[in-house]
């Protein structure tokens, strides 16, 4: 095992459980949006942007003390990593419903729906990951769970692409949804590289 100084601040703590607290906000504007009638996406996808902009700030305020602080509750780079992560999920998520605002398509395709249901639980077992940081316990089954869901994500994933080249849509919806869905996956696959992130610190620390 190795010897390490144990800072006394929690401040990293309360940061990245404000910043897995901000990722659930996210993924509920974002189920709000999947059911909404598209007169309402224009106010929904400012909201989105609203937690974008408190995971940026989130984000930020992580670097600002992690240059601060000359003693760290684990390695800097992974400190830095898990930030960055954490800041892509939003991105991703806040790109997804951008994207379906500005091009505006008649209809959602269902299959959406279940990329949104996925997200919404990656997002809850994400925040209460981290403020186990602190102790690093109990940490395994959030990222073996995350990776199962992932590995579901992919599926609803294949299956959504399936349905937009089954020739229902025409040329134009079909580019215009791929690139909302193509968002998505890559929210899930955030998750699941932030778990990958834990996951090493944890190992690292035992």
């Amino acid at each position: 095992m190795r010897l390490r100084l144990k800072p006394r601040n929690t401040r990293f703590f309360e940061l990245f459980s404000v910043a897995g607290t901000n990722v659930v906000a996210a993924v509920a504007v974002l189920r709000e949006f999947a059911s909404a009638p598209a007169e309402a996406w224009p106010e929904l996808a400012k909201r989105m942007h609203e937690c974008e902009h408190a995971g940026d700030d989130a984000t930020h305020e992580i670097f600002e003390h992690l240059n601060r602080s000359f003693i760290t509750p684990f390695d800097r780079e992974d400190i830095y990593r898990l930030a960055v992560r954490l800041d892509d999920v939003i991105d991703f998520i806040d790109a997804a419903v951008d994207l379906a605002a500005l091009y505006a398509p008649e209809i959602l395709p269902d299959g959406m729906r279940a990329q949104v249901d996925i997200l919404d639980e990656m997002a809850r077992l994400t925040a209460k990951a981290m403020p186990r940081l602190a102790t690093l316990q109990n940490l395994d089954d959030y990222w073996v769970k995350t990776n199962e869901l992932e590995n579901d994500a992919d599926q609803v994933y294949r299956r959504l692409l399936s349905k937009l080249f089954s020739g229902e849509f025409d040329t134009l919806t079909v580019m215009k949804l791929k690139e909302i869905i193509d968002q998505l996956e890559s929210a899930a696959d955030a998750f699941e590289h932030v778990a990958d992130v834990v996951h090493a610190i944890a190992v690292k620390e035992s």
